[in-house]
Formats: structure tokens, C-alpha cells, sequence
């Protein structure tokens, strides 16, 4: 029996050691892991050869784009001063000279030009050490003072890919002339129109070819064969013209190589005037009166009888009308019509016919009101 009991526990004690010999075991195969994985933690990762900064392959890569051959447009000047011209003067070229300064074709890609200007270049690409030009033609205009045009260059230069250049012009008069503008009358002889007078200022001589006026109500003599520094003109004007063109301009053609045109602005004094000249009225509302004054002057002092007045739609009624100096004034009632579907505005117009001569209107325009 004792022998029994003896040999349970010599073996309960075997199996005892064993098992704890493989928890020691495994828990030192779990220390050395933690160990490795500790040591692995701290080593430091290499990265692939061509994603490390400073790389052979990188430093060749850019030694390539560096070593590439590159174009470079440098221009001789990049403004050109035409100086003094005259407002008739043929076309001016500005010639820009530029090089290709690089190593590499150089392209030009586009020329931008600006109005009043016409570019012209031989080719568009030009090699290393390469010169070409670029040629600008300018007009001048009719109008004296400064003046000023912008060309813009692009290539394929990475430094310089668009380049101003520049044109600077200052537009003078060469022939000078007066009066710049007449003030005509219907009731004084020859319409009150002064002598013309035209000088050369540079002492090139001219001569006038041509004299023209709107409704032909203005001539004179001229001799296209004749040259001058200097012509004095009596123009002649025909009164009945002149009263059916009371506003215009009179062109007197030159020869000058700079100066092809004096033009010469001409008003005239009407005999009648009715204001003001328009009616305008806000927040009108249908069939509600809206009153006005209107009148009706002789400029130059006569006397004169009215032979009707009336309106185009019948919306403007005469209430009264009274004599005054040098005229009539009219107090009108203007009665706004029903606004047709989706108008909001109305308009008439008021005529007053001078017994004998001239129909006078004005305009009247209403506004409905938003309510």
C-alpha cells in the first residue's frame, strides 16, 4: 500500500516538472522573439537607391535637363520713337532686331499686335547665334498728340516666354488752319461766314484739290494746280441749302505728304427753337393730367404767327397759349393713355407749324408709375 502511494506521487512529481519545464520554455522562446523584434525596431530602413535624394540616378537626371539645350531671345532695343509725324503721314516702320542668344531653336510661337498696326517676320524659327526682324507697321491718325502701341513677342525662351514692344509717337499738325469751327446765321449775309485760311507749318508746299461741304451748302473757288505754303479761301454760301442743313463739316482735300485733310466743322443758328427739347415725365398714371409748359422763340427777333399745334396721338391738348418776346409759350395737358399688356412707358409727339415756314416738334415721353 505505502509502495503504491509512493509511486503516485514520484509520479504526480514528474509530470509536475515537466510541465513547468515547458512554461519556462515557452516563455523564454517569447522574451528572445520580443528581443529580435526590438532589435529589427531599431534598425534603420534602407530605401530603394532611386528614391534616396541624392541619388546617382536623380543627380544624372538633372544634369540632363541642365545640359539641354535652351533658346534665349534678346532684342537690340525694345521701343522705337518715331518722333514728330504729321496726322496724314504715310505709314512709319519700326524694325526690331533681335538674336537667338542660346543654345537651342528658338521658336516664335505668336506675334500679338494692337490695333492700328500690321507685323511682318520672315520665319519663325531661327537657330543658335541666329538674327532676325521684326518689322511694325504704324498709320497715324487724324488725331494730334501722343500716341503709344504695344506689340507682344512669345517663344518658346523660358526666361523671356512674352516680350512688350513698344512704339511711341507724338502726331503733330503740319498745316495749320482757322477758324476750326463756324458759327453760321440765317439772317446775315453770306450766312456771317468768315475766310478760311490754311498754312503749311513746316514750309512744304500743297496745293487744295478738293472743297466739299455737307448738302453742298457751302463752296468755294479753288485751283487744284496751284502749290502754296499759305491759301486764303472765301467760301460762298447757299442760303436755301444752308436752312435744310443746319449742322455739317466742310473737308478741304490737301497734297501735303503730311497732312492730307483740314476738316472744319460748321452749326447754324436756327430760326426757330422750341423748348425744352423733349418731355420726359415719371410715375405717370392712365387718364391723370400731367401739365407742362412749352415755348416757342424766334432766335433772331422777328415776329411770327402760329398756324397750328398739335399732338401725333391726341394725347397732348393746348390748354392755353400766350404771346411773349420773340414768341409764344403753351401751357399742354398731357393725358396718359391705358398702358397696352406689358408696356410701362408711353410716348407722343407735340407739333407746332410756323405759318408760312418751319414745323417744330418735341418729343414726349411718360413713364407709369410701378403701383
Amino acid at each position: 500500500m505505502r509502495k503504491n502511494y509512493e509511486t503516485q506521487t514520484s509520479q504526480i512529481v514528474q509530470r509536475t516538472t515537466q510541465i513547468i519545464c515547458v512554461i519556462c520554455g515557452c516563455l523564454l522562446l517569447l522574451q528572445l522573439g520580443c528581443q529580435e523584434q526590438g532589435k529589427l525596431a531599431e534598425k534603420p530602413t534602407i530605401a530603394p537607391e532611386t528614391a534616396v535624394v541624392g541619388s546617382p540616378q536623380k543627380d544624372e537626371t538633372a544634369l540632363a535637363k541642365l545640359d539641354k539645350p535652351v533658346p534665349k531671345i534678346t532684342f537690340e532695343k525694345t521701343v522705337y520713337d518715331f518722333g514728330q509725324i504729321g496726322t496724314g503721314a504715310k505709314k512709319r516702320v519700326a524694325e526690331f532686331k533681335f538674336t537667338n542668344t542660346g543654345d537651342g531653336l528658338l521658336k516664335i510661337t505668336k506675334v500679338e499686335r494692337c490695333c492700328g498696326v500690321v507685323t511682318r517676320l520672315e520665319k519663325i524659327e531661327y537657330a543658335p547665334g541666329e538674327s532676325g526682324v521684326l518689322k511694325v507697321e504704324y498709320q497715324s491718325n487724324s488725331k494730334a498728340g501722343m500716341d503709344r502701341k504695344t506689340v507682344y513677342v512669345e517663344s518658346n525662351d523660358k526666361t523671356n516666354p512674352r516680350i512688350a514692344l513698344t512704339l511711341k509717337v507724338r502726331i503733330v499738325s503740319k498745316v495749320s488752319y482757322s477758324p476750326k469751327r463756324l458759327r453760321l446765321f440765317l439772317e446775315e449775309k453770306n450766312a456771317g461766314c468768315p475766310k478760311i485760311v490754311l498754312s503749311s507749318l513746316d514750309n512744304q508746299p500743297f496745293a487744295i484739290t478738293k472743297f466739299k461741304s455737307t448738302g453742298d451748302c457751302i463752296t468755294a473757288d479753288i485751283d487744284s494746280s496751284v502749290e502754296a505754303t499759305k491759301f486764303i479761301l472765301e467760301p460762298i454760301v447757299d442760303m436755301e441749302k444752308l436752312n435744310n442743313n443746319l449742322k455739317g463739316r466742310i473737308n478741304i482735300s490737301l497734297t501735303h505728304p503730311e497732312e492730307k485733310a483740314a476738316n472744319i466743322f460748321f452749326d447754324v443758328l436756327p430760326k426757330f427753337t422750341i423748348s425744352p427739347p423733349m418731355i420726359i415725365t415719371f410715375n405717370a398714371e392712365p387718364q391723370k393730367p400731367i401739365l407742362r409748359k412749352i415755348t416757342v422763340l424766334n432766335n433772331y427777333g422777328g415776329d411770327f404767327e402760329i398756324e397750328s399745334a398739335s399732338s401725333k396721338d391726341n394725347t397732348i391738348k393746348v390748354l392755353s397759349r400766350k404771346k411773349i418776346r420773340n414768341g409764344y409759350q403753351f401751357e399742354v395737358e398731357i393725358m396718359p393713355p391705358p398702358p397696352a399688356e406689358g408696356k410701362t412707358q408711353f410716348a407722343d409727339v407735340f407739333f407746332v407749324k410756323i405759318k408760312g415756314g418751319n414745323r417744330l416738334g418735341i418729343v414726349c415721353r411718360g413713364f407709369y408709375s410701378r403701383k
